[in-house]
């Protein structure tokens, strides 16, 4: 078995066709299909892509050319999950009955949950925005929960607070995706890029290869930790860390000499109780590299990355939304007797949490851990289904494109929180695309400033901040890492949960793995 993330490209770059994609193969001519240009949300990477679909049916995913993304390539999950897209979907709104969902129409869905959020003060609602959010759901739902004097918003990712998401520069990669292609030395913490963000950690390979580039990783094991290039492991507990800040590690002289060197911090570390920990030791060290560059550098290269894995957190970071559900999980909050899961399905949340009797909604597009919870479900549309505005990794704004109709009764996410706006008597002021989006660029213009890469700025203003209003504590556990092998990259969300594809490809690579070990 050819046991690799990225094994479909060969589809494209095979000369004669021989190599062909197998869900696809014999199923329509070329000719036949409408080509639709969108943005894939498998990942935080935002790769470009192309939905060919006919009668309105979603044929097959290609890559599409974007050299400051993902070149000409795209991963096997972004390839080949879309038949997820045909099972599982909500395609009409359910209502609790004697404790089992039933179906009901649009109309007594929004009637019951308006009466509902009338019934109870703002400040016992909260929301929860999972992976998938677009922009416009989360900008429809903020606009409606201020109204209502909420400002219990939450996404399911955790962000330090010791940072905060006041400063931009602290939660985006700041490099860029192509820029790593100019560092000389890389430093990964706590992350697996091969299967978190597999188009990034094929940059790291190709200026592995043609320009020497020295990487070195702190977390997780060696044996475990299969990458498509060399690197030093350095260890997988913060004394490494704190001995490469203090320049006691053999690695930091190395690092300190680097001309262009870059540190990335995963996501999956801030799911840790020492996360704020982690991110001051990170940051003075990338503060001290970054003193150390050439005075022309200084603002033109940047030292701190951060490497996310969901589609929608810089955007919610962007929008004001609260990182992390902490809040909700240590009460720190009242009990909310309103609880909106915005495509949330981490199953963070269960119903101790709750009010005794709070009414759970969960919209989204997939029957799964959120729908399952929820008192009252709103089928909503997914990434190909609809015109929306994601922000990946790097704080690049960029719109999918609809390629086919939300199936059934379905509708687009931030039409349904409108509609439930009005009867809730606090209309939210836009009814088309252009107008919600008038409203983003209020908020934060970069997010309608499509295609380019806002630069973030004042890391060093942030960290001073930081270190007068928090003394975080050091945590005794290891650094792991969250996906070690090829089986764990294939499902990961609601969507790859439901893909038939995706489960044939995990079974196929716990085999291969059982047979040939991990590759």
């Amino acid at each position: 078995m050819f046991q690799s993330e990225l094994s479909g490209n060969v589809i494209d770059i095979c000369p004669v066709g021989a190599l062909t994609s197998k869900p696809y193969a014999f199923t329509a001519r070329p000719w036949e299909v409408r080509r639709v240009e969108t943005v894939d949300v498998m990942d935080a990477l935002g790769s470009n892509i192309v939905l060919n679909t006919r009668a309105g049916d979603l044929m097959r995913i290609v890559p599409r050319d974007n050299d400051a993304i993902n070149e000409s390539w795209i991963s096997d999950k972004t390839r080949f999950a879309y038949d997820g897209l045909k099972y599982q979907r909500l395609t009409q709104p359910f209502m609790s009955v004697e404790g089992s969902l039933k179906k009901t129409s649009w109309e007594d869905a929004l009637t019951f949950l308006s009466n509902e959020m009338a019934s109870v003060d703002g400040n016992d609602m909260a929301v929860v925005a999972g992976g998938f959010a677009c922009a416009e759901s989360l900008t429809a739902m903020k606009d409606l929960m201020n109204r209502l004097g909420c400002e219990n918003l939450f996404t399911e990712e955790r962000f330090p607070l010791y940072s905060g998401t006041d400063f931009r520069s602290q939660y985006v990669l700041n490099t860029g995706i192509a820029g790593v292609e100019e560092a000389d030395a890389v430093l990964l913490i706590g992350t697996n890029p091969r299967y978190e963000a597999p188009l990034f950690n094929a940059r790291i390979r190709k200026c592995f290869i043609h320009n020497d580039l020295n990487v070195a990783v702190v977390g997780g094991s060696k044996e475990h930790l299969k990458l498509t290039y060399d690197y030093d492991h350095l260890g997988d507990s913060m004394t490494v860390l704190e001995q490469i800040l203090a320049g006691t590690h053999p690695y930091a002289k190395r690092l300190e000499s680097a001309k262009k060197p870059l540190v990335v911090l995963g996501s999956g570390l801030f799911d840790r109780k020492d996360s704020d920990y982690i991110m001051k030791v990170v940051t003075q060290l990338c503060l001290k590299l970054q003193h150390k560059l050439p005075q022309q550098q200084h603002h033109s290269w940047k030292v701190f990355n951060v490497l996310h894995r969901v589609a929608s957190q810089v955007a919610a970071l962007d929008l004001g939304y609260k990182p992390g559900v902490d809040a909700l999980l240590e009460g720190r909050i009242a009990k909310p007797k309103v609880l909106f899961l915005l495509g949330a399905d981490k199953k963070l949340i269960d119903r101790q949490h709750l009010d005794k009797k709070g009414v759970v909604v969960y919209l989204g597009h997939h029957g799964d851990a959120g729908a399952s919870m929820s008192d009252v479900v709103l089928p909503g549309a997914a990434y190909t289904e609809k015109n929306a505005t994601y922000v990946n990794t790097e704080g690049r704004a960029q719109q999918t494109r609809q390629g086919i109709t939300p199936p059934g009764n379905a509708r687009e996410d931030w039409h349904i929180v409108r509609a439930l706006s009005q009867l809730c008597g606090v209309k939210l002021p836009y009814d088309d695309l252009r107008s919600i989006r008038a409203r983003m660029t209020e908020i934060a213009p970069n997010l309608t400033r499509y295609g380019s890469m806002e630069q973030a700025n004042y890391f060093s203003q942030a960290h001073k901040t930081a270190e007068k209003l928090f003394n975080p504590q050091k945590g005794n556990e290891k650094i792991e890492i969250g996906q070690k092998k090829l089986a764990d990259f294939y499902v990961t969300d609601c969507i790859t949960r439901a893909s038939p594809t995706m489960a044939k490809c995990v079974k196929a690579a716990s085999e291969a793995q059982s047979k040939f070990g991990q590759q």
